[in-house]
């Protein structure tokens, strides 16, 4: 069966394919198109389930066709439930389902709680802090220049944000502790480094961590990691990592509430689409310049 994608996600974890080191997916081999889960319609099928014209989605790449190899069959969708079909790749795509089961899995939200979101004006961030309001917590973001830390407030609804631009580490957690005096019951870690320093001089007693992402470590020919784990210790907190792709069992029932809430306007979802192949390698850059906002898709056809 060949797919002609019309729309591939661009991702954080696609600079990690590109490494030759064990990961949760193999590198992507030199000369290969880079891997995407993709949005398209079927060009051509052999198979009675799958007819020419049916949109469907699945891991592709970036590149005009795909062929779908056996045992990994795209999944069809109905595009008419949607304003457009780049929400399958935001809303109820990886980006919404890697919030939704982050957060509400495995952080495990309770009403009254204080959760701080690292990379907040993000795709995954700013979901994961609105589905924290939703479930009664006081949400603070952190993220990069006043623009950003406005968003949060005004279009999210986060309770406080902080500017992490030109602060160390001390100075940042300084700042985190004025505005959580009694420290963060959750974190929702995407960006790792210094951010996550400053967070972690900064939890509550049996703090939960869920390490989502460490944007600022991919690029960095020397990652900074993390200098104060043992706050972990100290606070009887935990750290734990996870993969959207372990809740698959859940999907249609994730993908269900947070279209409910969409319909009700409860949940707002932003998508910074961007346009040609041949404009691939830019588009994917603004997502460590920081310059995206929202779920970045490559508008492909």
């Amino acid at each position: 069966m060949v797919i002609r994608n019309h729309y591939a996600s661009l991702d954080p974890a696609q600079r990690g394919w590109m490494d030759d080191v064990p990961s949760y997916m193999p590198p992507i081999a030199l000369g290969d198109a880079v891997r995407a889960a993709s949005v398209g319609v079927v060009h051509a099928s052999a198979r009675p389930d799958f007819a020419v014209g049916d949109w469907v989605m699945g891991m592709n790449a970036i590149e005009d066709f795909s062929v779908a190899q056996p045992g990994s069959l795209p999944t069809k969708i109905d595009i008419a439930r949607v304003p457009s079909p780049t929400n399958y790749l935001s809303a109820i795509g990886v980006t919404g389902l890697t919030a939704y089961f982050g957060l509400l899995n495995h952080g495990q939200p309770k009403a009254g709680e204080t959760m701080l979101v690292s990379g907040a004006a993000g795709a995954v961030g700013s979901v994961v802090g609105q589905i924290g309001k939703i479930m009664g917590c006081r949400v603070v973001g952190i993220a990069g220049g006043g623009t950003k830390c406005d968003r949060l407030r005004r279009e999210y609804g986060f309770d406080a944000a902080i500017d992490y631009r030109g602060k160390s580490a001390d100075r940042l957690a300084a700042e985190i502790a004025g505005v959580v005096p009694e420290g963060a019951d959750i974190v929702f870690e995407n960006v790792g480094g210094t951010i996550l320093d400053a967070e972690l001089m900064n939890i509550a007693q049996n703090a939960r961590i869920i390490l989502c992402g460490l944007i600022s470590e991919y690029n960095h020919p020397e990652p900074a990691g993390a200098r104060n784990l043992r706050q972990i210790f100290i606070k009887s907190a935990t750290l734990e990592g996870f993969l959207f792709v372990e809740h698959t069992s859940q999907f249609a029932e994730a993908a269900a509430e947070i279209g409910e809430w969409i319909a009700d306007g409860k949940l707002r979802v932003d998508e910074d689409v961007q346009a040609g192949l041949e404009n691939s390698y830019a588009a994917f850059m603004r997502l460590f310049s920081g310059e995206n906002s929202g779920k970045l898709i490559l508008k492909i056809i």
